[in-house]
């Protein structure tokens, strides 16, 4: 199953001349999501992690079945404010200024194996956040998993840890 057939492009969101990679038509798609999932759990496997940490927010619409497929547990990072409890941030430059993005302070138990999840990859900004982040807080970051990738805006280049995507786009 070519699971590209089952994401759209949606030209011009959130703005023009951007082309959003849209992954609700594979989620609506069961068969295709079950495919994505079934590879990022072969993956990720290999990794042995504790925990997966996703990313807001379509990180953990594919973050929360792998960690149930897997058999490890699941932990949030999330914009600012959106945690209760004692959160610690992490805040990083943008192209135009910054953004901050929390954890709960009690999610990660120092040396736990984490694998980072999100949707896509882009340029890498958010994903080594939450690397950064998540070691912040104690984590052994082994490795971070997407569906998508974005390869010609090189994000790959920008993460220190081993980056595993199901598809590309070169364009």
């Amino acid at each position: 199953m070519n699971i590209k057939d089952h994401i759209r492009g949606i030209p011009d969101f959130p703005k023009p001349g951007i082309l959003f990679y849209d992954i609700s038509t594979l989620l609506a798609h069961p068969g295709a999501w079950r495919e994505t999932v079934h590879q990022l759990t072969q993956i990720i496997g290999e990794q042995k992690p504790d925990l997966l940490v996703g990313i807001e927010s379509r990180g953990f619409l594919v973050a929360a079945p792998l960690a149930l497929a897997l058999g490890c547990g699941f932990v949030m990072v999330r914009k600012r404010g959106k945690l209760p409890g004692a959160t610690i941030p992490y805040t990083y430059d943008l192209e135009y200024g910054t953004d901050t993005i929390e954890i709960q302070a009690d999610a990660i138990v120092p040396g736990q194996r984490v694998v980072i999840v999100d949707d896509l990859l882009a340029t890498g900004g958010t994903l080594n956040a939450a690397i950064r982040l998540s070691r912040q807080v104690g984590a052994n970051v082994v490795g971070a998993a997407c569906i998508i990738e974005l390869s010609f805006l090189g994000g790959r280049a920008n993460l220190d840890v081993p980056i595993h995507t199901v598809v590309a786009y070169d364009d």
